[in-house]
């Protein structure tokens, strides 16, 4: 989970759905324990209605008038019944309301005893209450059971529909709250996502620095970044001047040295080689702390392009004598490094396709914004020669190897090509070409819309 919105939005939304989860139970419970206590009332209320009409009746016991029972009573499957039975569990009488599916009120109960039980009537679930009576008339001493039962689908309709509303309301408002949330965290999270763009932009080479105006959190954040970027641009300008110094004021020496043993002096033969290798890795420095730049956040980007064709003119003149050409595809592709870098890369690894081809040298370039920004660019230069052996491409980066000693040269073009690579972050393979020699495959920092060939 990369998103910090993300991570707060899922931090505060499970707590809060718990929270929420726990006050349904809790209310759930409430209304089920109110739902019970009207159900109590009722049975307690029809209790004591029928106890107090109940009248006696000649030879049956007590019963009360059917006229001054309630409607529910009297009506058939109503939901609402009741019966009064003797000690001996035989019934003195059964409201109409259970009439066509009688009601098992259960056993008699003693006198001043209470019970209440549930059972059901058929598919309908009931709620029993009853209460054992004694009483004294003329005709003797009565021990009676009166019972009320009440269906407990009105009920159970009640909570499921409030359970639906409780719900309905509950999970309203908890989407409202993260809702508002989210916009809130959008709202506090702008500046990070501001730095966020700001950087992306050093990064492609779209900005040099970070704005301003940033919250007192990340206003240090921004500052110290912006010194970070102007520091580490000082740091490789003093680098490269302070290379190319050294570089310079060696020259000097070494040219005295050389003076100083020409002829046929004993030591020339021994220390003449050494201060030419000397001298080759001078001049090598020297170029290279003039066109390395480094690879730097919030340069410009440089497009291939111009590039290209520079070097493709001046190639083009060095090897006249052969009957050569340099086929270019670079249209749209940008390097985000130092223009200098880019010309000793490509000017080297054309150099060596000319030097080793044929006739034919192609040079193509595109950009794969899926991958990350150091290895969007993608540089090939393919030629039509002999081609590099395997056991020769692990070798031929180092420095001083050459794969043919008869074919004038130093052998430090290709090491500085890798060299180059390694301190831009990219990657360099070499493999065989379609065309028939070598092909130089790069990974570099770029951008720009991908390049089709022309």
């Amino acid at each position: 989970m990369h998103s910090l919105s993300r991570r707060l939005l899922v931090s505060v939304s499970v707590p809060l759905a718990l929270f929420f989860g726990v006050m349904v139970a809790v209310l759930d419970t409430s209304f089920r324990a109110l739902a019970d206590r009207s159900l109590q009332e009722l049975l307690d209320a029809q209790m004591v209605a029928l106890i107090a009409a109940a009248e006696p009746q000649p030879g049956v016991g007590y019963a009360p008038p059917v006229n001054d029972l309630p409607s529910r009573l009297r009506t058939p499957g109503s939901g609402l019944y009741a019966q009064i039975r003797s000690a001996g569990g035989l019934s003195s009488w059964r409201s109409p309301s259970t009439a066509g599916a009688p009601v098992d009120f259960g056993p008699p109960l003693d006198p001043g005893a209470r019970r209440l039980a549930y059972t059901t009537r058929g598919k309908e679930k009931l709620a029993i209450a009853s209460r054992g009576i004694q009483f004294e008339d003329a005709q003797g001493s009565w021990e009676l059971t009166f019972s009320v039962a009440a269906s407990l689908a009105p009920y159970e309709q009640q909570l499921w529909s409030f359970r639906r509303e409780l719900f309905g309301w509950f999970i309203g408002l908890m989407l409202l709250l993260l809702v508002t949330l989210a916009g809130l965290l959008r709202w506090v999270l702008a500046p990070v996502r501001r730095l966020e763009r700001e950087i992306h932009d050093v990064e492609e080479g779209r900005s040099d620095t970070l704005g301003g105006g940033y919250p007192r959190e990340l206003s240090g954040v921004a500052g110290n970044l912006n010194t970070l970027l102007v520091g580490e641009r000082k740091r490789v300008a003093r680098y490269r001047d302070t290379l190319g110094n050294l570089a310079h004021s060696l020259k000097t020496p070494l040219a005295v040295m050389r003076s100083a043993l020409a002829g046929d002096k004993p030591s020339a033969t021994v220390l003449g080689p050494e201060i030419d290798r000397m001298s080759g890795i001078i001049e090598h420095q020297l170029k290279r702390a003039a066109a390395s730049g480094g690879a730097l956040l919030g340069q410009a980007p440089v497009d291939v392009a111009p590039v290209a064709a520079e070097l493709r003119v001046a190639l083009l003149k060095v090897y006249g004598n052969k009957d050569l050409s340099i086929e270019i595809a670079v249209a749209g592709a940008q390097f985000l490094g130092d223009r200098g870098d880019l010309t000793e890369l490509l000017g080297n690894l054309l150099d060596n396709a000319c030097k080793w081809c044929r006739h034919l040298v192609r040079v193509t370039a595109s950009t794969d914004e899926s991958v990350t920004s150091r290895e969007r660019l993608s540089l090939v230069v393919e030629d039509d020669g002999p081609g590099i052996s395997t056991e020769d491409r692990a070798r031929i980066g180092q420095r001083g190897v050459r794969t043919d000693e008869s074919i004038p040269g130093h052998g430090i073009g290709l090491s500085m090509v890798q060299e180059t690579v390694e301190m831009y972050g990219g990657t360099l393979n070499i493999d065989s070409s379609p065309l028939g020699g070598a092909r130089f495959s790069l990974r570099l920092p770029g951008r720009g819309p991908q390049s089709t060939l022309n």
